[in-house]
């Protein structure tokens, strides 16, 4: 299995703005904040966290268990 991809370009919902961001590696990120509008992000229901919600690629956790870049924790 290859190493998960550690970071991921975060969409903002808000603003559209677009942000590369260092995910954390022993778990799931709840909130983050859009450094352009200072908005508050949080998961959409049925995803672990604001990565796998806005983010180009899932959190690395969901990386791991699935073994595939695209897939999603709602999947």
């Amino acid at each position: 299995m290859p190493d998960p991809v550690l970071t991921s370009t975060v969409t903002c919902p808000e603003c559209g703005a677009r942000t590369e961001a260092e995910m954390p590696t022993d778990g799931c990120q709840f909130f983050w904040e859009c450094p352009a509008c200072e908005s508050t992000l949080r998961p959409e229901e049925g995803d672990c966290c604001v990565f796998c919600s806005y983010g180009s690629v899932p959190c690395p956790p969901v990386q791991k268990a699935s073994g595939a870049e695209s897939a999603r924790c709602s999947d």
